[in-house]
């Protein structure tokens, strides 16, 4: 069998990019041959390479990409993503391509509950066709990394592609105010400027605060494993977020994580159990301070999210679920 993977942006290190190679790595490991494609880059050809199964990642662009080919797959499958429930699907603009989709798709994969309801309540007659499976988590191996905290301090890192919807100055101007009680916090961001505007606001706040800010860039996947290594807690601050790879991969590190407030981030994180979720400025302050100045607490909320992982986000479990939808679904 082979699984063609449809994706956008897969050149560029975000949340979908990890997720499609993860998926595509563990099929490979089951004895499937794979292929990805970007669907946001214009086709060398107007077909699609030859696959058994097509499987699509965003909901918009990709029935947006289906338009520029010459033959529509006669079957395919749909993984929803956080743009498509928290923006596609509501914007008049693009709101109907959305729906057609997913009307038109023989399964749809959510990666939470509050997903599927979504897509129930918006869409119902595509619910017989809705199947929920978590998201699942990489695996590392350590390797040298340049950065290393300096010793002593107490190193916050906040994971996330450069752009207004992650809200990464949020970060810094939190942490600003609390590192007037404690200069030993560290404050390391990773990722790639996927916005010219807000990588700009973001680098003069790097240059102001340059004594304890640090801006590592875009850094390969396969290196966040020693950065887990070197954090103290991870940090997510979005407005919106549809189920961050990074905070799966955090927890599974056994990491305290500490995130806004969004349906992503409420659908992984248990509140005082296996990570942190504020709603506000003082509370964001009131948890960075327990995690810092608590080891006890930092220690058991890590322990806790380790095991979350372990029995809810399998990468494995991931992978034979989605087979399983291949074999009865589009074949």
């Amino acid at each position: 069998m082979k699984v063609l993977l449809a994706t956008p942006n897969f050149h560029q290190p975000r949340g979908n990019t990890i997720t499609v190679q993860r998926i595509a790595d563990g099929l490979e490991k089951n004895g499937i041959t794979t292929e990805i494609i970007s669907t946001t880059e214009k086709p060398q050809k107007y077909s699609l390479p030859e696959a058994d199964i097509v499987h699509g990642f965003h909901a918009y662009r990709f029935y947006t990409f289906m338009q520029q080919l010459d033959t529509k797959p006669k079957a395919y499958m749909i993984t929803i993503t956080g743009t498509d429930l928290n923006h596609n699907l509501y914007d008049e603009d693009t709101r109907q391509d959305v729906i057609t989709c997913l009307r038109e798709a023989k399964a749809i994969h959510v990666f939470n509950e509050e997903g599927k309801k979504t897509i129930e309540k918006e869409i119902p007659d595509v619910k017989d066709k809705l199947f929920m499976i978590p998201q699942g988590t990489s695996e590392f191996i350590s390797t040298s990394f340049p950065h290393k905290k300096p010793d002593g301090s107490f190193l916050f890192v906040l994971p996330a592609g450069i752009r207004k919807i992650k809200d990464v100055p949020a970060a810094i101007k939190m942490l600003q105010l609390l590192r007037e009680k404690d200069n030993q916090i560290r404050l390391w961001l990773v990722g790639p400027i996927l916005e010219e505007s807000e990588g700009n606001k973001v680098k003069r706040l790097v240059e102001e605060n340059k004594e304890w800010v640090s801006y590592l860039g875009q850094v390969p996947h396969d290196q966040m494993g020693t950065i887990y290594e070197e954090a103290d807690c991870i940090l997510n601050t979005s407005i919106s977020e549809g189920q961050s790879s990074a905070i799966l991969e955090a927890m599974g590190y056994g990491l305290p994580v500490l995130v806004a407030n969004n349906e992503g981030n409420a659908s992984i994180v248990m509140n005082e159990e296996t990570g942190f979720i504020y709603d506000s400025q003082n509370q964001f302050l009131d948890y960075a301070e327990k995690i810092m100045n608590n080891v006890t607490l930092r220690q058991a909320i890590g322990h806790q999210a380790m095991n979350y992982i372990s029995s809810h986000h399998s990468g494995n479990d991931e992978v034979k679920s989605l087979l399983a939808i291949y074999e009865t679904r589009l074949r």
